[in-house]
This record gives structure tokens, sequence and C-alpha cells, in this order.
């Protein structure tokens, strides 16, 4: 016969610490949030051996040219245009609804960021945040790139500088992904979306680049609006001193090569600045690109025409169409 004491112990006794220890369990295998890498790990996940140079060298840009880009947005003006904007604005509210991500807007937003509720943006959700979008968007340059490049093989001629440009773009979009995953460690969770997004996002841009490059072009354009936004996002955050985990993170090795204004002392604060910056510029290429005949164009992004006496697009960030250049503007 049993006890006394454990006749009268509640039933449910045993059940709680079978919960207990199954929840502490769930939350090493559940936990789909990415871990900030402290500095003092790094060296854990140190891969500096195999750092070259990068094939792209990236432009130097000033403080004060990083700090003065905005979000702009160009206006639809074609069926074309408002078609593929629609299909932008789709993907970003039901990404955002996943993934609880709200840009605060109101007063009372501004005031309390979401404190506690599902739309809390935490260090590790911005981290989940712009790896993933980083992992997509490497996929259009380079797959417009392989397209190019295989037309230029196939017909046995040049392609007035366009491969380059998206070589270019791909690349920059890697180096961002390759920076943020040594500040943060995803989650299995996150790197089994990744593997989805990219398949069904490659083989989704490759078809459609076949149909019409002009609006795929433009939809990265829209694509690299939204960027500038949630990067303006996150540097608001960072500026208001609200993550605090980023405050004292060191800009990795690999950031330091490829930006040639970083170095050891460079914030956090500084390397998004300049990721946003990267963004704005593709906003600006690919609604230019959108702009042009795809088949007899040049990339007017590719060479500088000498004695030329109306403006015209620059690798810098100098330019004054920030949202594309028009074709009536341009020397092609």
């Amino acid at each position: 016969m049993l006890p006394r004491q454990h006749l009268l112990k509640p039933p449910t006794f045993l059940a709680l610490r079978l919960l207990s220890s199954s929840s502490v369990r769930s939350k090493s295998i559940f936990d789909i949030g990415t871990k900030v890498i402290a500095n003092s790990d790094k060296a854990k996940y140190s891969d500096n051996k195999y750092i070259t140079h990068p094939a792209f060298p990236h432009p130097k840009w000033t403080d004060e040219q990083v700090a003065s880009v905005s979000y702009e947005h160009r206006p639809p003006k074609t069926a074309m245009d408002r078609f593929v904007f629609r299909c932008i604005s789709t993907v970003r509210t039901t990404f955002d609804l996943v993934t609880g991500y709200k840009k605060p807007r109101t007063p009372e937003e501004k005031e309390h960021r979401f404190k506690g509720t599902r739309w809390e943006m935490t260090e590790s959700k911005w981290l989940t945040r712009v790896i993933f979008l980083e992992s997509v968007a490497g996929v259009p340059g380079m797959t417009a790139a392989f397209l190019r490049h295989l037309h230029s093989l196939r017909l046995m001629k040049r392609d007035k500088a366009w491969i380059e440009t998206l070589l270019d773009e791909a690349y920059n979009e890697r180096m961002h992904l390759l920076t943020f995953m040594k500040i943060g460690r995803p989650s299995w969770f996150t790197k089994v979306f990744v593997f989805a997004g990219q398949g069904v996002f490659c083989n989704l841009f490759f078809l459609m680049y076949l149909l019409s490059p002009r609006a795929c072009h433009r939809f990265v354009g829209y694509l690299e609006e939204e960027a500038v936004s949630t990067y303006t996002h996150l540097i608001e955050e960072l500026e208001a001193k609200r993550l605090p985990k980023f405050d004292g993170i060191t800009v990795p090795e690999v950031a330091q090569l490829y930006w040639p204004e970083l170095n050891e002392k460079s914030t956090f604060l500084d390397l998004i600045q300049r990721i946003r910056a990267d963004e704005s510029k593709h906003r600006e290429v690919n609604h230019t690109l959108a702009n042009l005949d795809q088949k007899e164009d040049r990339n007017p992004y590719a060479m500088q025409l000498p004695d030329v006496d109306k403006p015209q697009p620059t690798n810098d960030l100098k330019g004054k169409n920030r949202a594309g250049w028009e074709r009536k503007d341009l020397i092609v």
C-alpha cells in the first residue's frame, strides 16, 4: 500500500513534472529564433583564412552619403507596373503577417513599439528577418545574369554590359548575407524556409525573366524599395538604442574587407547604413533597367561616357534620380 502522503498528493504532480521537463526539451528543439553571436564567441564561427579580396570592389561612400539615403517610391505608370507593384505589396503584407512584423505608424505605436506583443521586434527577430530577405535578394541578379549570359552565347553577340552589373548586384546581396551570418546563427526553422523560398522564387523568377525581363526588373525595383523601408526602420531602432545586444557588436572582418570605409572601430549602425545604401542603389538600377529597351539599349551604369553635357547614371550615391532614370534622359 502507498504511504498516506502519496495518496494525498495531487494526481497532477507527476504530469506537471513531465510537462516541465518536456517544455525544457521543447525549448531547445523548437527555438526558432536567431541567436546573436557574442564577440567572445566569434572565434568559434571564424573562417577568415578563406576570405579573399572582393571580386566586385565596393565603391567608397562617406558617412554623410549613407545617412542621407531615404525611402523613395516610383509610382506605377503602366498596367504592368501596377500589377507588379500589387504583387510586391501582397508578398510584403503576407510575409509581415506571418513573421510578426509591423512598422509603427501612430504616436502610440512609436512610443510603445508593440512591447510584449507578437509585433515586437527583438534582436533575434531582426536577424531572422534580414537573413531570410538577403538569402532571397541574391537570386534575381544571378538568375538574370545567367539568362543573359546564355543569350549572349546563343546569339554570339555582346550583352552591352548588363551581365556585369547584374552579377555585381548578386554578389553584393550575398555579401550582406555572409555578413549577417557572422553576427547571428539562424535556427533550423529559418534554414528550412530559406531552402523552400529559394527553390520557389528562383524557378518563378527564371520563368518570368524568360517571358518579360522588363517586368522582372520592375519587380526587383519595388522589392528594393521595401528593403530600404525595412532597413530604415532598423536604423531608427538602433539610433533610439532599443536594441542593446547590437550596441557592442564588432563588424565582421568579411564586411571590413568589402566596404572600404569600415574597420574594427565601426559600429553595427555603420554597417546597416551601408547595406541600406546598397539596397537604394539596386532600387535605382533596376527601375532604370526596366525603363530601357531590353534587347537594344546598353547598360548606362557599366561605362561613364566622356564629354557628356547632361547628367548620366553613376555608381555612387550622388545621382538625382534615386527611384530610377527615364529612358529619354539617358544616352543609350
